[in-house]
């Protein structure tokens, strides 16, 4: 499995059992561990049986702890030779970090959730669901703060190409929109952390209607994810210093981006005059004087 094992722990620690959750929580904070130690060393250290371990293995998707270890050392390799590109010892950003720090951290952060999320992209969900929206009679989107300015991005594109899509950050709104929907159309929405009660809600009422309800977040086990029926996965880790989203704002945003080539692929000639009159008309204004 070509994952980044890390997130992948992260997003399986709501149905871990007790003692699955302690070798979680001891692999997230020293992954070399799992490379580093037999099996029975690290059920040892974890304070549970080696079964036990092998079961969390497999609850991750992998057909035992060999292949987990693989995968693991596969990952931190990866993070190794990505904070070497940037010559860091570490990427969490702290208070003490000055310019220079913080530019590089960033980038590595940010270059990493790209990278995660176009590896582990479920290709047959995208598809999916670029399908559906060529053929919805209206497309609503739905995200709160961070995720709202995602929505946005994906409104420009799809209202450049003729499509019918509406967004509003209002969430009052978004359920009034949402309860209007049938089976003909689509809903997008997006929470990273996939627990926005105001975002779970519309999308809720948009699926009782009829409408494809698709999701867009990190975490595989939330209740938007349990709710959608389609999910598009991101793979993003916010600095634990985190004043805004950023790291998971990139990994939307790169989603974004591959669903609407899709989407313009799967359309083929009928874009291409929406395109070439959204080009001119800010030609034109571009040439306009400036009163």
């Amino acid at each position: 499995m070509d994952v980044d094992v890390l997130a992948l722990v992260r997003r399986s620690l709501p149905r871990l059992s007790a003692a699955e959750a302690r070798v979680a929580d001891t692999i997230l904070a020293d992954p070399t561990l799992v490379v580093d130690l037999a099996i029975n060393d690290l059920a040892k250290l974890c304070r549970t049986s080696v079964s036990t371990v092998a079961r969390f293995a497999q609850t991750l998707g992998f057909s035992g702890y060999r292949e987990l270890r693989v995968a693991a050392a596969r990952t931190i390799t990866l993070a190794q030779a990505q904070r070497a590109r940037f010559g860091l010892d570490t990427t969490a950003i702290d208070s003490h970090d000055g310019p220079e720090a913080i530019a590089a951290k960033l980038a590595a952060q940010e270059i990493d959730a790209i990278e995660t999320t176009a590896r582990g992209l479920d290709a047959e969900a995208l598809d999916r669901v670029a399908r559906a929206l060529v053929a919805a009679r209206h497309i609503d989107l739905f995200g709160q703060a961070a995720s709202s300015l995602t929505a946005q991005d994906l409104q420009q594109k799809l209202a450049r190409i003729g499509f019918s899509v509406s967004h509003s950050a209002d969430p009052h709104l978004a359920l009034t929109t949402a309860s209007l929907r049938t089976s003909s159309d689509v809903v997008i929405a997006f929470s990273h952390s996939g627990q926005t009660a105001e975002v779970l809600r519309a999308v809720e009422v948009a699926r009782d209607t009829g409408a494809l309800a698709v999701g867009v977040t990190s975490a595989a086990e939330s209740e938007l994810a349990l709710a959608a029926d389609v999910v598009l996965l991101t793979h993003a880790h916010e600095s634990p210093f985190r004043m805004a989203a950023m790291t998971s704002r990139i990994a939307q945003l790169v989603l974004v981006d591959i669903l609407f080539v899709r989407v313009v692929q799967h359309s083929g000639a009928p874009v291409t005059i929406p395109l070439q009159l959204t080009h001119d008309a800010a030609a034109q204004r571009r040439r306009t004087p400036q009163e």
